[in-house]
C-alpha cells in the first residue's frame, strides 16, 4: 500500500477492545481505519464506510445480485468489532467513540437469506460465525453508556468530548448555533450556553488538555482539528456537546427533534433506536432457533417481548396515535412529531391497532415527493421539507407489512418520482430531497449546508422500490 499507492500506514498505539478506549486526540494526525475487503461508499464527502448507510446499499447490492458486495460490507463490520471495539459512525479514526443504528442483525439475515439460495450450508455456517459478533455489538447498545437512565430502554452516547472534529470544514457551525440560541431565549435550555467571564477567553478552553486542567474535565477529542465554539461572549457546554455527539450518532445530524440542534439527545429514549433493538431481539431469536439453540431463542424472544412492553408503556402515544421519544430525564413524553414512529412498523413492535392508528397519521408526514422528516420546518437538514431513503423505505416496508399496500405504493411512487425528476433535471442522485417542492434544490441553513451528490442509500432504496412495487 505504502509502495504502489503512496499511502502512509500507521499503528494504531494500542489494542482497541470497545469504544472510547483510544481518544482521537492521543493520535498526531486524523485517518482512514483499515478493512481488508472492498466497500461501496455513499459517495462525495463521504468516502468511508458508514454504519447505516450500509444497510440499505447492501439492499440495493442484494437486488443487484451482488452478493460478493454485501458479504464485504458484513465481514467488514465484523472486523471491525473485533479490531475497533464496535461498528464505527464511519471507519475514521474520529469516529472511534461512537457508532450509528443497530442495523448488523438486519444485514446479517438479509445475506442469509440470498445465500441460502445458492448454497444453503455455506449461509448457515456464515451465519452460526456471525452470532457471537451479534450479540457483541448488541451488548453495546444495552450496556453503559447508552442505558436510557432506569427505564429499561436506551439511548444514544458518544463516548467523546467537546466539539466534532467533523465539522470543522464548517467554521460557523457552532458560532451559528450561538446565535439561535441568543436569539430565541424562550427555547433555549439552560445548560446550553456559558457566559465568558471576565477572564476567561474567546476560546476558554484549549483543543487538548490534560485531566488537571478545568478540574478534572476530560480533553476535547477533536485534538488539533476543533471548530470555533464560542460567540458574542459566550460559548457551547460540555451538557450541549454530549447532546450534539448522541445526536451524531442516531444518524440525524442536524434535527431539532431532540431539543434545538439535537442538543439533548443524550436525554432521550428514542423510538428509533429501540424498535431497531426489538428487531434486533427478534432477529437473534430466529438466528439462534435456527442453529438449534432453543434456549436462547426463548430469552431472546422474552427480551424483545420486555422491550416492546417498555416500548408501549413510554414511548406510545395513545391519544395522538404516534410513537415519540421519551425525554427520562424528565420523565416526559416528547411532543415533536418524527417520521421514525414508523420504525415501529419495519420493526414489527407495533400492534395491529397501533399500526392502523399510524397509517392515519401518515398526512402529518406525506407531502407530494414523498415522506418528510418530520412536521417542524427547522432549516436543518433532518428535519421538514427533507425526506431521505432511509426513513421513506422504513416506512414503505414496514406499511407494507402490516397488510397498507396502497399506502406503501403510493409513497414509494411518490418518492422514486422526486428522484427521477431531479435526475432528469441534472443527472445526479443525492442524499436528501425537498419532498414539499420536489423540483426544488434543497437548501439547508445550518450543518452540512451541501446535498451530497451519489448517493448510496437513494440508489439503493430507488431500485428497492421500483422491484417492491412491481411485484405488488
Amino acid at each position: 500500500m505504502q509502495e504502489k499507492c503512496k499511502v502512509d500506514v500507521r499503528n494504531l498505539p494500542k489494542r482497541i477492545k470497545q469504544l472510547g478506549d483510544l481518544s482521537p486526540a492521543q493520535l498526531p494526525a486524523p485517518g482512514l481505519l483499515y478493512l481488508p475487503y472492498p466497500y461501496v461508499v455513499p459517495g462525495g464527502r463521504f468516502n468511508e464506510m458508514y454504519g447505516w448507510d450500509s444497510y440499505f446499499i447492501l439492499l440495493g447490492e442484494l437486488a443487484d445480485n451482488r452478493i460478493d458486495l454485501a458479504r464485504n460490507a458484513v465481514d467488514n463490520f465484523l472486523y471491525e468489532l473485533d479490531h475497533y471495539g464496535a461498528i464505527l459512525n464511519a471507519n475514521r479514526t474520529y469516529y472511534l467513540t461512537r457508532s450509528q443504528p443497530p442495523f448488523l442483525s438486519s444485514m446479517v439475515l438479509e445475506l442469509y437469506h440470498a445465500e441460502s439460495a445458492i448454497n444453503p450450508k455455506e449461509a448457515r455456517d456464515n451465519l452460526r460465525r456471525a452470532l457471537p459478533y451479534l450479540v457483541r455489538e448488541y451488548t453495546v447498545w444495552v450496556t453503559a453508556p447508552h442505558l436510557a437512565g432506569t427505564t429499561g430502554l436506551s439511548r444514544y452516547s458518544d463516548l467523546g468530548h467537546g466539539p466534532v472534529p467533523e465539522m470543522s470544514d464548517d467554521s460557523t457551525y457552532y458560532v451559528d448555533i450561538i446565535h439561535w440560541l441568543l436569539a430565541h431565549p424562550d427555547q433555549t435550555p439552560p445548560d446550553y450556553l456559558h457566559k465568558l467571564l471576565p477572564t476567561e477567553s474567546s476560546n476558554p478552553r484549549p483543543a487538548v488538555r490534560t485531566p488537571t486542567q478545568h478540574g478534572n474535565e476530560p480533553a476535547w477529542d477533536c485534538g488539533t482539528h476543533c471548530p470555533v465554539t464560542t460567540a458574542d461572549g459566550y460559548s457551547l457546554t460540555e451538557d450541549f456537546f454530549s447532546g450534539d455527539r448522541a445526536m451524531r450518532e442516531s444518524g440525524f445530524d442536524s434535527t431539532f427533534c431532540f431539543g434545538p440542534f439535537g442538543g439533548s439527545a443524550q436525554n432521550f429514549a428514542p423510538i428509533s433506536l429501540n424498535a431497531l433493538l426489538f428487531k434486533y431481539e427478534h432477529d437473534l431469536a430466529f438466528i439462534t432457533a435456527t442453529l438449534g439453540d432453543t434456549e436462547a431463542a426463548i430469552a431472546w424472544s422474552e427480551a424483545a417481548g420486555e422491550r416492546r412492553e417498555r416500548i408501549d408503556h413510554l414511548l406510545w402515544n395513545e391519544s395522538v396515535g404516534l410513537y415519540f421519544d421519551y425525554d427520562f430525564v424528565h420523565s416526559q413524553i416528547s411532543t415533536y412529531s418524527y417520521l421514525t414512529a414508523y420504525y415501529a412498523l419495519w420493526s414489527g413492535v407495533a400492534s395491529r391497532e397501533q399500526a392502523q392508528r399510524l397509517a392515519a397519521n401518515l398526512p402529518l408526514f406525506e407531502k407530494s415527493g414523498g415522506l418528510a422528516m418530520s412536521t417542524t420546518t427547522s432549516g436543518l437538514q433532518w428535519d421538514a421539507p427533507f425526506g431521505w431513503a432511509p426513513t421513506n423505505w422504513l416506512a414503505v416496508a414496514g406499511l407494507y407489512r402490516y397488510g397498507g399496500t396502497a399506502d406503501a405504493q403510493r409513497i414509494a411512487h411518490e418518492f422514486t418520482s422526486t428522484i427521477a425528476t431531479n435526475y432528469a433535471r441534472d443527472g445526479t442522485i443525492r442524499e436528501k430531497y425537498n419532498v414539499v417542492s420536489p423540483e426544488s434544490d434543497v437548501t439547508v441553513s445550518a450543518g452540512y449546508k451541501s446535498n451530497v451528490i451519489g448517493f448510496g442509500w437513494t440508489n439503493a432504496v430507488y431500485l428497492k422500490m421500483l422491484l417492491l412495487s412491481a411485484t405488488n
